[in-house]
């Protein structure tokens, strides 16, 4: 087990609405499953104008890490003394370290845990691949893309800026992006790896298109499961990964960093996640 930078054992998830999420019990289940009785995470509701005062009553001797979603992955930054290069990349941090000198460090854990969700599946390589959507999912995802694509990657979008947003995305992350019309998203089912990052109800009107014969597709929603998408790729026999998987792997790499432990939890916390949808 690899040092720890702080003695402490408490962390938490920071968002609004928060209610939701499903990382506390990821974390504490990996933290029974390996005796880990000191450790505590909760939950609280913090939005973008709380955040500094939040911030400010945090003590690095009682801290040990912080999980951040929505709206406060950007809102961070300026709060923090320095970001990794993966983070930077999407000028997103969703994991913030605390470590004994005092100083706040903030990573992005959602786009090796992307990848290592794909790697689970069999994805290690792809010579192109298709997104649907261009938010900020769609902007990690082309990161993690960076990183296993050898070719161009066709983002489907519904507004010339958005187009514009994802090509800027592509020149910083070193990805060869193509924009093309939402119209033409059908289109997206001929790529060997599609990564949907669109909301609830966003692609149910492409079922329809779907071909006889798929690559793998990797659609970030996981409440409700299966999408429609998802469930009509898997009748065509396609590989299907899911939004819990994407959250158990990202899950993963936040509880090594705010441990220090490196063994084994993602069975534990897969099984957490889907007992949590019964």
């Amino acid at each position: 087990m690899p040092a720890r930078a702080t003695d402490a054992h408490r962390a938490a998830v920071l968002g609004s609405p928060i209610a939701h999420s499903l990382s506390p019990q990821l974390h504490t289940a990996a933290y029974e499953a390996l005796g880990l009785s000191e450790w505590t995470y909760e939950r609280f509701d913090v939005d973008e104008a709380a955040l500094p005062g939040f911030f400010a009553g945090l003590d690095a001797a009682e801290w040990a890490g912080l999980s951040l979603t929505m709206p406060l992955k950007r809102a961070v930054i300026p709060l923090l003394d320095e970001i990794t290069d993966t983070a930077a990349s999407v000028e997103a941090v969703n994991t913030v370290v605390f470590h004994a000198d005092g100083r706040r460090t903030g990573d992005n854990t959602d786009i090796p845990g992307l990848v290592a969700a794909l790697r689970a599946e069999g994805v290690e390589k792809v010579d192109s691949a298709a997104i649907l959507g261009a938010g900020a999912t769609a902007s990690s995802a082309l990161a993690a893309l960076a990183r296993i694509c050898s070719g161009e990657v066709v983002v489907y979008v519904r507004s010339e800026q958005r187009a514009d947003e994802m090509r800027g995305w592509g020149e910083r992350l070193g990805v060869a992006v193509r924009p093309a019309a939402w119209d033409d998203a059908a289109d997206a089912f001929e790529a060997p790896l599609v990564i949907s990052t669109t909301p609830k109800g966003g692609t149910d009107h492409l079922v329809d298109r779907i071909p006889e014969r798929v690559g793998t597709l990797f659609d970030v929603i996981y409440d409700p499961w299966p999408t429609p998408l998802a469930a009509g790729w898997q009748k065509r026999g396609g590989p299907v990964l899911s939004g819990l998987d994407l959250l158990v792997h990202q899950a993963v790499f936040q509880f090594e960093q705010f441990t220090g432990d490196t063994r084994p939890v993602f069975p534990a916390m897969r099984d957490a996640a889907l007992k949590a949808f019964g």
